[in-house]
């Protein structure tokens, strides 16, 4: 009996456990295998191939029962989750609802979830910018929250190591508050978008710069990119289906599969993780628990060092839940501050408007991008009643013919005029959110979910700062929008709730105190050296920028360093 207890352990032992498939957590399967590690990479989902698993990809309109549309019913079970822009019928199955795992909101938050390999790297907007100095020292700058341990020189080559591989489209525009990145050709503006660049140029002497989108799309593809099986963007723009080209990154189409080419590889899906185990004699973590969706049994899995990217808010809710003797309020949390500080963006604010001008052109067809206005607010000095500041997307589309009466010829005469109708207009806001501490998340005291985990609550709002940012774009944008010559200018508050933009970030933040913070430089547990943990719950600030290319380069900077530790017998 006991040699089969020491099977069973050396079976459930590897050199490596990856929690999560994500963004973060496939990069670091890509790179824990690749430099020879056994690693087991664990998915509370179902598991999700490149291609097989894509039921709807090449679904015409008319093959779906209510036209991509979510039912009454669907959308009336499901509250939250229904509220999100991808919550549709051709992509509705990789998205958590509300009922399979629910959580307590004592505010407003919508927390968006898609449990499968994969995760959200099948969901997600593609948008990837990096981020400058300008955001690293920001905490710093304006005393709000601590200060980053890194600076834009200890990940820029790491953004260049995952930008070649992930595939990035866009231009060097040259701009010090969003550095340039190891770029493919870019998408082009529409020539609506141009115009306002343009004038936007003129009328602000350069100081609000409108470019084209830095996106995750393969529009060269590269011997890397050939490598991985991936192929050039046949701009459908239906990226939320998952794209059986591989045209655009995820870990499904690209990490994973590179990870499972090395024979380093053990992925398991429908492995909810419980916890991480702590040996207080070892004073370092030797492995998780895990609970299987399905079964509920729990099981032991054994490694020499965790990397943990269940996304934010479920990382968070790990290290909450790892709990000893050594660390009664959570693994690693000598410092209190475990789950909180959490940030996200601020989508509030929109502003949409006409253009009577180009009435001989249209667009042409599909692209997976839009424009960008980087943040142009609080930049190189302190101006405005708030801190920090915001960027924008930017985007522009023709406007249909009236058809209202017609048929046949008449219609189809219509429909071909494109000279007849105008342009729409419209830009969103990203605003960055400060990291307080009265916004946190904590473990509910009394009620579990069906895994025996406890249910999670939150308690993360807007503030004053937010309101006074969205104030702000309204002016600013229907200022430029009006100087460039566009009419019937409107503003609009979309009443987006935290958490539904998927950037939740901080909880676990980085710092250079372990009285102030939970992971070092290296994303590595001050109190638990083993343990990195390179997802958003990580993130010290927000800034302005899309999260995603940056959680891939402290993942691969993190990797290489646990490495390092490794061979020297550090950890």
């Amino acid at each position: 009996m006991s040699n089969l207890n020491i099977d069973s352990v050396k079976a459930r032992t590897f050199d490596a456990i990856v929690i999560g498939t994500g963004i973060s957590g496939g990069w670091a399967a890509k790179e824990l295998t690749e430099k020879g590690l056994k690693t087991l990479v664990l998915e509370r989902g179902k598991d999700v191939k490149h291609i097989v698993d894509y039921p709807t990809t090449n679904m015409q309109p008319w093959e779906f029962p209510h036209l991509g549309q979510p039912t009454l019913a669907l959308r009336e079970q499901n509250p939250i989750a229904s509220k999100h822009y991808i919550f549709r019928e051709d992509s509705v199955h990789f998205v958590m609802k509300d009922a399979e795992h629910p959580y307590v909101q004592d505010k407003p938050f919508d927390w968006m979830r898609g449990y499968q390999v994969g995760g959200r790297s099948l969901l997600w907007a593609r948008q990837t910018q990096r981020w400058s100095d300008f955001d690293f020292e920001g905490p710093a700058r304006d005393g709000f929250a601590i200060d980053w341990p890194i600076r834009y020189a200890d990940i820029a080559p790491w953004y260049s190591y995952v930008e070649k591989f992930a595939g990035i489209s866009g231009n060097k525009d040259g701009l010090p508050q969003l550095p340039d990145g190891e770029f493919l050709p870019p998408h082009e503006l529409t020539c609506v978008e141009k115009h306002f660049s343009e004038q936007s140029t003129k009328n602000y002497k350069n100081t609000r710069p409108v470019i084209i989108g830095r996106a995750a799309h393969i529009t060269d593809p590269q011997p890397i990119h050939t490598k991985q099986g991936r192929a050039k963007c046949q701009h459908r723009n239906i990226c939320q289906r998952g794209c059986p080209f591989g045209g655009y990154f995820s870990s499904n189409s690209s990490t994973i599969p590179w990870a499972e080419r090395t024979g380093n590889l053990t992925l398991q899906p429908y492995s909810v993780v419980h916890s991480i185990i702590y040996d207080e004699k070892k004073k370092k973590a030797t492995g998780v628990r895990v609970v299987d969706t399905n079964t509920k049994e729990m099981t032991e899995y054994y490694a020499k060092i965790i990397f943990l990217n269940a996304s934010a808010i479920n990382s968070n809710l790990i290290l909450l839940n790892s709990t000893s003797d050594r660390f009664p309020n959570g693994l690693g949390n000598d410092s209190g501050v475990l789950g909180k500080y959490i940030g996200f963006h601020n989508y509030r604010g929109r502003v949409t408007a006409e253009y009577d001008g180009f009435l001989d052109s249209t667009t042409d067809g599909k692209r997976p991008n839009a424009a960008y206005i980087p943040r142009f607010r609080n930049v190189f000095k302190q101006e405005t009643d708030f801190l920090r500041g915001y960027a924008a997307s930017f985007s522009s589309n023709k406007m249909g013919n009236s058809t209202d009466g017609l048929i046949g010829e008449s219609l189809k005469a219509n429909l071909l005029k494109p000279e007849s109708g105008g342009w729409t207009a419209g830009a969103q806001m990203m605003g960055e959110t400060l990291m307080k501490e009265t916004n946190f998340i904590q473990l509910d005291k009394n009620q579990k979910d069906k895994w025996g985990i406890p249910l999670l609550r939150m308690s993360v709002d807007f503030d004053d700062n937010d309101m006074k940012m969205v104030q702000d774009f309204y002016v600013e944008l229907s200022e430029m929008f009006d100087k460039a010559g566009f009419k019937n200018i409107k503003t609009a508050d979309t009443k987006r709730n935290p958490g539904s933009e998927n950037h939740e970030m901080g909880g676990a933040r980085m710092g250079k105190d372990p009285k102030t913070s939970i992971l070092n430089k290296w994303n590595q547990m001050h109190h638990c050296s083993n343990v990195f943990v390179t997802d958003g719950a990580s993130m010290v600030s927000s800034a302005t920028q899309n999260p995603s290319l940056t959680y891939m380069a402290l993942t691969a900077r993190a990797v290489d360093y646990a490495i390092k530790e490794m061979k020297k017998g550090n950890i």
